[in-house]
Order: structure tokens, then C-alpha cells, then sequence
């Protein structure tokens, strides 16, 4: 990596735009960057390191941001900083401009910009700059990947800070670890270390949770076995806890598996038992049925013997019945005659009742003859019944005729009524339209008032209002303005009397044999000494932070007065000069006028409804009129008609009806005497047939009681038997017969009679050996069924331990391994002799190969007396790995580095950075450096020693290398021609090149 040039506007101390010409610095390959302190040197090389990483080094990184401004510069002016380099073979150019409050285009105020970046690369063969990126996260990205180093490490091997290897030197190994774990990135290292820590305790607690589901087994299978088992004395993770639960685990099956044969033994002793007790029960329960069939059997067979003479008596019935039942069908049908003959007297003599007075004697044909006559009568009055009924119709219609003129009438006299006045309501109704039409322009007109009548009212009382806060906020802004130009000259006073007693202020911190952080020096024979009257830091800083405390609420209140003047002048536009309750009597008259012009034109619609009614109305009337006149002709015509139709009907009609009312009187006379003559006569006809039919039913009834054996047919009447009865008798015969067949049958068996002639049977003493015998099996059979129950959950649990077992003794060997390599690369392992941690054996390894190569400067800076050497012995309890001795070859001895003497301290770890910074750029990918800054340190050396630095510093320039020192040594400005000098007054630091 080479830098060519550094462009600088508006940064740090610089108020102004500054350019360093890296190219002309390196001809001479060793140059000096020197001014005053405060200057600003140190901000050249924060410039660079800004440029590539966007952030500033160390402790600085507070100061990025808007912070980076410079307070020297215009307010117009941004912050920028270029640079042009060279790395991996490709030129580049990069810009960065950090955020920025600038004062604002329009307005009063101030506007935040954001953070911009660019990245161009030189085009050689076509002689332009190529843009490539504006992306931060690109850009950076690109950066790191060119330079293949972070930030950290750009800061330790191109800017070399002397103060933090003079540290690093007399550090302890902890220290030592956290700076070369930041420039070697070891946090994979320590990842490792971590990552075996972490899978040591979960694979520890995974053998525990497969140990204690282990354990839980065995408490199961001890529940199981009950006293044939008992669980080791283990916790869950200690070793042997698998081998021991699997052993007691067999000798409990093993146990389990006897006892279940001996209940086996047991189970079919009382099986066999049971079996030849439930064979004696059945015996005796059979004898006892047997003996107490034969006994039933015995007493219904007397039974029998004594219903004998009923059951006779019942048969006897049961014939005669069945005779009867031969003489039933005659008895039914004299029956039926019968009936039907005292229904047919009936009906005639009810026929009779009827008939006049000179029929009521006559026989049946007398009455046939006598209704054909009435028939004949009643059929020739068909056409006067017609006749009567047309005339009924004309009535009607002349009565409707009658209704309908007087109608007519009346709808006449009421349309001329309401028709006379129609000229005046039509009047009346457009002169409500015409008012309403009216009304509704002037609301419409109103309504356009309204609206900018309103706004012009609020914009006046917000006038009224702004009135006030404009002379508030002047005052405010006038006061606030006051006080800054107060605060900001006695700020510029403290700090004109600050610089003038600076050198007090750093004085204030020497220590005896301390270097100075100015010229390096150990001893301070005349420091400046504060006056009474000295400003330090933060009551320079106080007053800054009070000034701009102030220029912020001065700002503030001016943007303030500016927006009231704004929106006063706004409103005062709108509303005039006017006062707001003047207007606001204007706004209450117009809003009143308006409410009464939209209520009156309300009326509008319905007026409109109301004539477009009346007017329907009219026609409405003027063609009812039209219709009763022609109804009127229609119906003179059809009166006349009607007179001629009715004379003749009435004509007709008292020829018809005789003597009766009317035609349909003497019809209804003739139809009841028609219908009573014929009823007597079928009466009539019906009883004679009827009495024959019952005289041969009387015949045929002896006659069939006669030859089925009766004296007389009430006799067989009295023999005859219903169904019910019928079937009563015959189930006592049929249950008579089979008890007799089932009796014989019973006493005809030879098991029965052969039961009878033995002894009584004993069943319960047989009963009670049976229970006895049951209940010995079910003890039985519940201890062989407890017996297979463990000997089947043991062999269930058992398979399940010796399967998690096997599954967890893969688990259990990664548990060990991974333990050793956790407990060897944490160094707490027996076999890490040195006690070194993983990171710690890398970078010792790093931290070998750093001493190996600054010893190589080391040796030519001491004229070869000193080499630094790396040791990985333990000091005191710590751990070993991070040691760093120096071997002085004119003794012979080594010893600790914190020995050596302040110059001694100084080329050392200038030694020591250089070494680091060989190792630092071939971990990084071998990057080749050719801009190298050295910071601070040269003032503690002597002349000899001096230059022995120098020309070691010298050497570096082999293969066109440049290395720039930061110091204010005088005697460097002396030995180094090509300088940059850094120039501080009150206006900002410049910049200048001297030399070249």
C-alpha cells in the first residue's frame, strides 16, 4: 500500500483545505511530520486512517460524526477528506464527507446532511478516474479486502503509536493477550475454546438425563421385583452407573422367572381341585332334580284323578255345541227376515203419516198413479218459472238504472263546484313557487358569502392572537441573541487565556524519569508553573459548551419570530385591518339571513307537488262531468226497453201460477206432493216383500232343528255356543290331556324312578366344597397373574434400560472426549503441563515470530546488545504463554523487559512495532506497506542512539519505501530534510512542506 495525496477541508484543527503530497514526501524516503503541540499532526494521520475506515482511531472514535468538523471553518464550508493510494496494483481514489449541519437555502436555520462516500479507481490505459461505488457498506467492504486488515491493525502497523508498545512492553500476559488478540483476530481461537466448553455441558447434561432416565428404570423395576432387587448407590453421570443397573436388573428377572413357575405349579393343582368339586355339585344338583321331578309327577297325577267328573261334564257341552252349530245358519236368517220386515212396516206407516188427507188410504199403485199426475203438472211450468226470473233481472236493473243517474248527479254538481274556483287556487299556488324560486337564489347567493366570510373571521382572531406571540417571541430572540455574543466573547477569552498558558497545563502531568509527551524527554529541570489566574480544559470547555447552549436557543427563537412574522403576515392578508367582532356581527347577520332563505325555499318541492296535484285534479273532474252526460243518453234508451219487456213477462206470469203467490210457489207445492206420493208407494211395495220373506224363514228354521235333534228350535237356540266360549272349553280339554300324557311320561322314565329309590341329595355340604375350591383357584390364578405381570414389566423395563444404555454409550465416549479436549484447550487439563489456553498457544506462537523479527532491528538499534526472546513460563499462579524477555549479550543474562531504560524502552518497542508490523501484513495476506508513520518517542535517545534509530528507520526505504516521523524533536528537524510542518494560529492549522 502507498499513499500518493491527502486532501483535507474542514477537518480537525484545519479550517481550510489542506493537501499533503505523499509522492514528493517519499523521494527522500524518510520525512517528518512536526509542529507545535495542539497542532495537529496527529490529526493528519487520523485524516488517513478516517478516509479508509471512515472512523478515527483508539480513543478518538468519539470524535467522529459531526464532531469531526472543524470549529475554524466557514459555515458554508463541508467537511471532506480525499485520498489517493495505491494498493494491491490498482490506484484509487477515496472521498468521504462525514454529516453535516449547514445553514439552510431558504429560511433561517440550519439542515442536517447526511454522510457521503465515493470510491473511483484510475483508468491507466485510457488516462480517466472510473466511479465504482457510493455505498458505505461497499466501500468499506472493498477497503478491508484490499488492505486485508481491520482498522485495529492499520492503526498498529502503518501509524505505529510508541506509547502503546512501550506498554506492551512492561504489560502482564492478560494484556499482552487482548492487544495481539485484536491484531491477529485469535477470536476464532477463543470461539473454540468456547465451543468445546458449551458441547462439554450439553453433552454432560445429556449423560445425565440418559444416567437419571436410567436410574427411573431401575426405581421401576425395584417397584416391580419388590425385596428381589436393589438399585446401586450411583448418581446420574458417575461411571459404571449403566453396567450396575443392567446387573441387578438380570438377577431380579432371574428371581421373577422362578416365582412364576412355582405359581404355575400352583395354579393347575387348584385347577384340577376345582375341576372334581364342580363335578360332585353337578352330580348332586342332577339327583336332586331327578327326585324332585318324580314327586311333582306323583302329586298332579292325584290331582287329575279328582277333576274327573268336570272334565266330563265339559266334553258333554262341547257336543251339544257342536250339534247347535248345524242349525246356526237358519236360526241367522229368520233373524235377518225379521228385522227387515219391522223395518219396512216402519218406513211405510212413517210414509203415510205424510200423504193428505184422501190418499192416506190408498193402496200402492193408487200412489204411483197420483205422483205421475204431480210430475206431469210441475214439468209445464218450466217456461213461467224462466219467465219469473227475467223479470226479477229487469228490476234490478231498472233499480241500478235509478242509483247510477242519481250518482251522475252528484259528481256534476261537485265538479262545477270545485271547477268555478279553480282560476283563483291556481293563483295562489305559482305565487308560493314564484316566492320560494326566489328564496332559493337568495340562499344560494348567501351560501357563497358564508364560507369566506367564516375565514376571514378566524383568520382575524388568529391575527389578533399572533399579535402578541410576535412581540414575545422578539423580545425572546433579542434577549437570547444578547446572551450569546455575551458568552461567545468571554468563551474566545478563556481560551485566548488557555493557549498562552498551555505549556503550565502540560507541564502539570511530567513525572521525573517519565518522558515528556512533547519533546521526550526524562528530565524536567524547569517546568512552567500556573498562574494564578490559569484556565484549564473544562472551564475552556464549559464556556464552549455554554456559547453554543446559547447560539442553539438563539437560533431556535429566531426561526420562531421568523414563522409568527410569517403567519401574521399570512392572516393580516386575509382578514384586513378589520376587529374581529365587527366581522363577527357580519358573519351572525349573514348566517341568520341565510338560515330564513333556506327555510323558505324549502317550500319549494311541495308547492310544486301541490299544483302538478291541483291541476290533475281539474282534468280529473272535467272528464267525470263529460262521462255522466253520455251515461245519462244511454240510459233514456235502455229504460224504454225495459218498460216493453216487463209488460209482457207480467202478462205470461198470472196465467202461471194460478192461485198461488207466484210461479215458484206453486212448483215447490207440486215437487213436495210428488216426492211424498212416491216415498208411500215404495214403502208400501217394500212391506209386502218383507213379510213374505219372513214366513220362509219361520219354515225352514223348524225344519233344520228337527233333524239335528232339538224338540224345538229356542231349544237348539239355547245349545248353541259363542266363539269364546267354544274356545274355553276346548283349551280345558286339550290342557287335561296333555298333563295326563305328561305325567305318564314323567313316571315311565327310569332315571326318574330310579333317583326315587336312592337317598335325598346333600347339596349344600356339595356346594360349600365347590366354593372352597373356587376360591382356591382365584388365589391361585392372582399369583400366577402377579407373577407374570413382574417377570413381563421386568423384561420390559430391562429392554428399555439396556437399550437407552446402548444408546448412551456413544454419548458417553463423545462425553469423554470432548471433555479432555475442552479441559486441554481451557489448560486445566493434567496433560496442558504449561497451563496455556488455545488462544494464548496461538499467540505466543504470533508473539515468537513477532520477537524473531524485531530482534532483527533490535540487535543494529543496540549495536547488538539486546535480543528480545519470547517465554512461555508460568508467572506466579497465572497461566504461561505470553512472556517476553530481552537477553542483553553484554552479561549474558536474560531478563524482563520492564528493565530497560527509557531510550532503552524507546528503540525496543520501535523494534518491537516493526517486527509487529512485518507479522501483522504476512497474516493479513503478505500486503506490501510502502507508507509507514512513527509516533512520538525520539526525545529520550541519545545522539549515538539516535542515529543508530535512524538509520535502522533508514533501511526501510529499501525497495522504495517511505516512513514518516511524527515527533517535534528539534535536532529530528535537523538530521530529516524532507519535513511537514504543521502551522497552528487563531484562525486554524495549515499545513507545510519543507525539504522537497
Amino acid at each position: 500500500m502507498r499513499l500518493h495525496r491527502l486532501d483535507i477541508t474542514a477537518f480537525g484543527p484545519f479550517g481550510r483545505a489542506q493537501s499533503v503530497d505523499f509522492d514528493a514526501l517519499s523521494t527522500a524516503g524518510l520525512f517528518l511530520l512536526h509542529g507545535p503541540t495542539g497542532a495537529g499532526k496527529t490529526s493528519v494521520l487520523d485524516a488517513v486512517c478516517y478516509a479508509l475506515y471512515g472512523s478515527v482511531p483508539g480513543a478518538r472514535q468519539g470524535g467522529q460524526g459531526t464532531h469531526l468538523r472543524s470549529d475554524h471553518a466557514e459555515p458554508g464550508t463541508r467537511t471532506e477528506v480525499r485520498l489517493e493510494l495505491t494498493v494491491a496494483g490498482r490506484r484509487l481514489e477515496i472521498t468521504r464527507q462525514p454529516p453535516w449541519e449547514r445553514p439552510k437555502k431558504r429560511g433561517t436555520g440550519t439542515t442536517l446532511d447526511k454522510a457521503q462516500t465515493w470510491l473511483r479507481e484510475y483508468d491507466a490505459v485510457h488516462g480517466t478516474w472510473k466511479d465504482l461505488s457510493r455505498s458505505h457498506q461497499e466501500i468499506g467492504e472493498e477497503i478491508t479486502q484490499l488492505l486485508g486488515m481491520s482498522r485495529e491493525q492499520f492503526c498498529q502497523v502503518v501509524l505505529l503509536p510508541q506509547g502503546d508498545f512501550a506498554r506492551f512492553l512492561r504489560a502482564d500476559a492478560e494484556a499482552r493477550s487482548k492487544l495481539l488478540g485484536r491484531l491477529f483476530d485469535t477470536q476464532r481461537f477463543a470461539d473454540v475454546e468456547k465451543r468445546l466448553a458449551e458441547r462439554r455441558r450439553a453433552t454432560e447434561a445429556r449423560v445425565r438425563e440418559g444416567d437419571t432416565a436410567l436410574l427411573a428404570d431401575a426405581h421401576r423395576m425395584q417397584q416391580a421385583a419388590g425385596d428381589a432387587m436393589e438399585l446401586p448407590g450411583l448418581a446420574p453421570g458417575d461411571p459404571g452407573l449403566a453396567v450396575a443397573v443392567l446387573a441387578e436388573a438380570a438377577v431380579a428377572r432371574s428371581t421373577a422367572r422362578e416365582r412364576l413357575t412355582v405359581a404355575h405349579c400352583g395354579l393347575t393343582a387348584a385347577e384340577s381341585a376345582h375341576t372334581r368339586a364342580q363335578e360332585a355339585l353337578a352330580e348332586a344338583r342332577e339327583l336332586a332334580r331327578l327326585q324332585h321331578r318324580f314327586t311333582e309327577a306323583q302329586d298332579r297325577a292325584a290331582r287329575l284323578a279328582e277333576r274327573a267328573g268336570e272334565y266330563e261334564e265339559t266334553r258333554a257341552r262341547m257336543e251339544r255345541g257342536r250339534k247347535a252349530e248345524t242349525v246356526a245358519p237358519a236360526l241367522e236368517l229368520r233373524e235377518d227376515a225379521e228385522n227387515a220386515h219391522r223395518r219396512a212396516a216402519q218406513a211405510e206407516a212413517d210414509a203415510r203419516r205424510a200423504l193428505p188427507g184422501d190418499q192416506a188410504d190408498s193402496g200402492g199403485p193408487g200412489l204411483a198413479a197420483a205422483a205421475r199426475r204431480a210430475a206431469e203438472e210441475l214439468g209445464s211450468l218450466a217456461s213461467a218459472r224462466r219467465a219469473e226470473h227475467r223479470l226479477t233481472e229487469l228490476l234490478t236493473e231498472r233499480a241500478g238504472l235509478d242509483r247510477e243517474e242519481r250518482a251522475d248527479e252528484d259528481t256534476a254538481r261537485e265538479a262545477d263546484a270545485w271547477l268555478d274556483g279553480w282560476e283563483a287556487a291556481r293563483a295562489a299556488l305559482q305565487a308560493r313557487i314564484d316566492a320560494a324560486q326566489e328564496a332559493a337564489s337568495r340562499a344560494e347567493s348567501l351560501a357563497a358569502r358564508r364560507d369566506p366570510a367564516r375565514r376571514r373571521l378566524d383568520a382575524a382572531r388568529r391575527r389578533d392572537r399572533l399579535v402578541s406571540d410576535v412581540a414575545a417571541a422578539e423580545r425572546q430572540a433579542l434577549d437570547s441573541g444578547q446572551r450569546a455574543q455575551k458568552l461567545r466573547g468571554a468563551w474566545l477569552d478563556l481560551k485566548e487565556q488557555r493557549l498562552t498558558g498551555i505549556a503550565a497545563e502540560l507541564a502539570a502531568h511530567l513525572t521525573d524519569g517519565a518522558p515528556c509527551a512533547v519533546c521526550g524527554a526524562t528530565e524536567h529541570p524547569a517546568p512552567a508553573r500556573k498562574d494564578a489566574g490559569h484556565v484549564d480544559r473544562d472551564a475552556e470547555q464549559h464556556a464552549f459548551d455554554a456559547h453554543q447552549e446559547a447560539e442553539r436557543a438563539h437560533v431556535t427563537h429566531e426561526r420562531r419570530t421568523t414563522e409568527l412574522r410569517a403567519a401574521l403576515d399570512a392572516v393580516t392578508a386575509e382578514a384586513g385591518d378589520t376587529p374581529a367582532d365587527h366581522i363577527a356581527a357580519e358573519v351572525s347577520e349573514l348566517e341568520r339571513e341565510f338560515e330564513q332563505a333556506r327555510r323558505d325555499a324549502s317550500t319549494l318541492h311541495a308547492a310544486h307537488e301541490e299544483l302538478r296535484r291541483a291541476e290533475a285534479e281539474r282534468e280529473q273532474r272535467l272528464q267525470a262531468r263529460q262521462r255522466s252526460a253520455v251515461r245519462a243518453a244511454a240510459r233514456l234508451t235502455r229504460r224504454d226497453t225495459l218498460d216493453r219487456e216487463q209488460g209482457t213477462l207480467e202478462a205470461e206470469l198470472t196465467r202461471a201460477r194460478g192461485t198461488a203467490e207466484s210461479v215458484a210457489a206453486r212448483a215447490a207445492q207440486l215437487e213436495r206432493l210428488a216426492a211424498v206420493l212416491t216415498e208411500a208407494a215404495d214403502a208400501a211395495r217394500t212391506a209386502e216383500e218383507a213379510a213374505v220373506r219372513l214366513k220362509d224363514a219361520d219354515a225352514r228354521l223348524a225344519d233344520a232343528a228337527y233333524r239335528a235333534g232339538f224338540d224345538t228350535p229356542a231349544a237348539a237356540a239355547g245349545a248353541l255356543l259363542d266363539p269364546a266360549t267354544h274356545r274355553a272349553l276346548q283349551h280345558r280339554l286339550d290342557e287335561r290331556q296333555s298333563e295326563e300324557s305328561a305325567v305318564r311320561a314323567v313316571l315311565a322314565e327310569p332315571e326318574t324312578v330310579a333317583a326315587s329309590r336312592q337317598a335325598p341329595a346333600d347339596l349344600v355340604a356339595a356346594t360349600e366344597r365347590a366354593a372352597d375350591a373356587e376360591r382356591r383357584l382365584r388365589a391361585a390364578a392372582s399369583a400366577r397373574d402377579e407373577a407374570a405381570r413382574r417377570t413381563t414389566e421386568l423384561d420390559r423395563l430391562s429392554a428399555r434400560a439396556e437399550d437407552g444404555a446402548r444408546r448412551l454409550a456413544p454419548l458417553r465416549e463423545e462425553y469423554d472426549r470432548v471433555a479432555r479436549l475442552a479441559a486441554l484447550a481451557a489448560g486445566t487439563s493434567a496433560d496442558n503441563e504449561r497451563r496455556m489456553r488455545l488462544e494464548s498457544y496461538v499467540l505466543a506462537a504470533r508473539l515468537e515470530q513477532v520477537a524473531a523479527a524485531a530482534t532483527a532491528r533490535l540487535r543494529l538499534m543496540s549495536a547488538g546488545r539486546y535480543t528480545l526472546v519470547h517465554s512461555d513460563d508460568r508467572s506466579g499462579r497465572g497461566r504461561s504463554g505470553l512472556g517476553l524477555h530481552v537477553v542483553d549479550a553484554w552479561t549474558g543474562r536474560e531478563r524482563d523487559t520492564a528493565t530497560l531504560s527509557g531510550g532503552e524502552t524507546f528503540f525496543a518497542s520501535l523494534a518491537l512495532a516493526l517486527g509487529l508490523a512485518d507479522v501483522v501484513t504476512d497474516e493479513a495476506g503478505g500486503v506490501r506497506l510502502d507508507t509507514l508513520f512513527i509516533d512520538e518517542g525520539f526525545g529520550s535517545l541519545d545522539d549515538q542512539t539516535l542515529d543508530e534509530v535512524l538509520d535502522v528507520l533508514d533501511s526501510l526505504r529499501e525497495r522504495d519505501r517511505s516512513v514518516g516521523i511524527v515527533s517535534h524533536v528539534g535536532d529530528l528537524r535537523r538530521r530529516i530534510h524532507a519535513q511537514l510542518e504543521v502551522v497552528k494560529d487563531r484562525t486554524g492549522s495549515s499545513l507545510r512542506r519543507r525539504g522537497v
